[in-house]
């Protein structure tokens, strides 16, 4: 099982296919024309139970949902997406409270975007997940302890412990079992395993991983990192308080 995208990424991020749930009709139908003079296709929803369907149906590039939804909420859509798809999930908050932020970002959003947002912005942000779902990592120097089928090192396979990377394939197993990541997660841990040991501070993260310097908070970091932490082994990503994050060699 890979751990990429569920399905290829489109040529271009203005080729991509968009599912936007928002129950304000004309806030819906603001965003979907503003995305499309942007060149992106856009498909809407007025609601959760319907955004969901959609979902399946079409299966889009990206979910930009709102988090007040009738039916089923965004905190809920997201999750039950999460459950059969690894596509990136932009969330938008009318608030931006903590608990809307936190939320979302547990639930497996990639990013959020406080409303009211300049259309530049949210098309910035979108392109970051589009370009993060189909990047391909820098090839790396190989690491003690990773070979291939003949015995030779491997250079596309990094090891840390029971936990494997195949930079080619995009695989990650632990303890030779499959780990499905999110784009936003497996990114992550490149960067992590791209310098073992090292502590890369949170806005370093910010820039690298999320792919633009914007100035929210850092709980974005904090969240991804708790999750992927529970994917991979709680003790495999160190904190280094005041500082930022490691990976264990």
């Amino acid at each position: 099982m890979t751990t990429a995208f569920t399905r290829p990424g489109p040529g271009s991020p203005t080729e991509a296919h968009l599912l936007l749930v928002e129950d304000d009709e004309v806030i819906r139908n603001t965003v979907r024309m503003a995305l499309e003079r942007y060149g992106f296709t856009v498909s809407t929803a007025g609601d959760g139970l319907t955004g969901l369907e959609i979902f399946r149906e079409r299966q889009p590039d990206l979910l930009l949902l709102d988090v007040m939804l009738p039916e089923l909420d965004g905190i809920g859509l997201c999750r039950r997406v999460r459950e059969f798809s690894l596509a990136p999930i932009l969330m938008m908050s009318a608030r931006g409270d903590s608990l809307d932020v936190i939320s979302g970002l547990e639930a497996g959003a990639d990013d959020y975007v406080v409303k009211p947002c300049e259309s530049a912005v949210l098309v910035a942000r979108i392109r970051s997940l589009l370009r993060r779902a189909s990047f391909t990592p820098v090839a790396r120097a190989p690491r003690a302890g990773a070979a291939g089928s003949d015995g030779t090192a491997d250079p596309d396979t990094l090891t840390f412990g029971d936990l494997t990377i195949d930079t080619r394939g995009m695989e990650v197993r632990r303890a030779g079992e499959p780990l499905a990541l999110t784009p936003t997660e497996l990114r992550m841990l490149l960067e992590f395993a791209g310098s073992p040991g090292v502590v890369l501070e949170r806005r370093t993260l910010l820039s690298r991983v999320w792919d633009h310097a914007w100035q929210g908070d850092t709980r974005v970091v904090d969240l991804h990192v708790q999750r992927l932490r529970a994917k991979i082994g709680a003790e495999r990503i160190e904190t280094v308080r005041g500082f930022g994050y490691k990976l264990r060699r």
